[in-house]
């Protein structure tokens, strides 16, 4: 009885800390939409860049186009993201 106790102690005690430790995924607009008619518009926009998007689109009846989310956001406050390559057409 006394080591049930102890487990179902540690189990808990496991379960507050990976609960209490965990953050939320940090939301992220990609620059690229995939367009066509399999996905529609805005599309399947995950593309950090126009060439990933392209090479994506060939060989389907699709096409990319900048993320409306990203174009019409207002400009950010601060510095640049320094994760984005803004010289990548």
């Amino acid at each position: 009885m006394r080591h049930a106790i102890l487990a179902i102690g540690v189990l808990l005690a496991t379960g507050v800390a990976m609960t209490a430790g965990s953050s939320p995924a940090a939301a992220f607009d990609y620059p690229y939409c995939l367009q066509g008619r399999d996905t529609g518009i805005p599309g399947d926009c995950s593309y950090r860049s126009y060439g990933e998007c392209m090479a994506t689109a060939s060989g389907r009846d699709a096409y990319c186009n900048i993320n409306p989310r990203v174009a019409f956001d207002p400009p950010r406050r601060g510095w640049p993201n320094p994760n984005y390559n803004y010289n990548n057409y």
